[in-house]
């Protein structure tokens, strides 16, 4: 599993927020790996791994969004059925609990990207355990 940086967020609820944050990221070149965006009322938050952190930083700063840095695992499994399911069960056995998550795979692809934040930082070690799966 490696460690990658992820930038939240924050946004006011309205049409073409995502769209701002997206554009002064492009305008930047900064490309963006994986993101997770969420509402809660009037406020909203997109969470970004991005290919270029200090790039990235600049660019909403230049903006003017606000955001937070934080650290998730990411984490590759094969696409297969039960592939999360066991790792989320090895997670659980070593009292890791999943704050969050998100992640995609392409039709066909053998593996799938999936980004983890834990109550604990060593899911490496679980990852590694898991061995077998990937």
């Amino acid at each position: 599993m490696a460690k990658v940086k992820q930038l939240t967020i924050s946004l006011e609820n309205q049409l073409g927020a995502l769209a701002a944050v997206a554009q002064a990221l492009a305008d930047a070149r900064v490309n963006i790996v994986a993101f997770l965006g969420s509402t809660a009322g009037r406020r909203g938050s997109v969470q970004v791994v991005v290919d270029n952190i200090q790039k990235a930083r600049k660019a909403l700063n230049g903006a003017q969004f606000p955001f937070a840095e934080g650290t998730l695992e990411q984490v590759e499994l094969p696409n297969k059925s039960g592939a999360l399911a066991e790792f989320a069960a090895r997670l659980a056995k070593k009292g890791m609990n999943i704050d969050a998550a998100y992640g995609s795979v392409p039709k066909g692809a053998k593996k799938s990207v999936l980004y983890f934040a834990t109550s604990r930082r060593d899911a490496q070690a679980v990852a590694d355990e898991t061995i077998g799966l990937v």
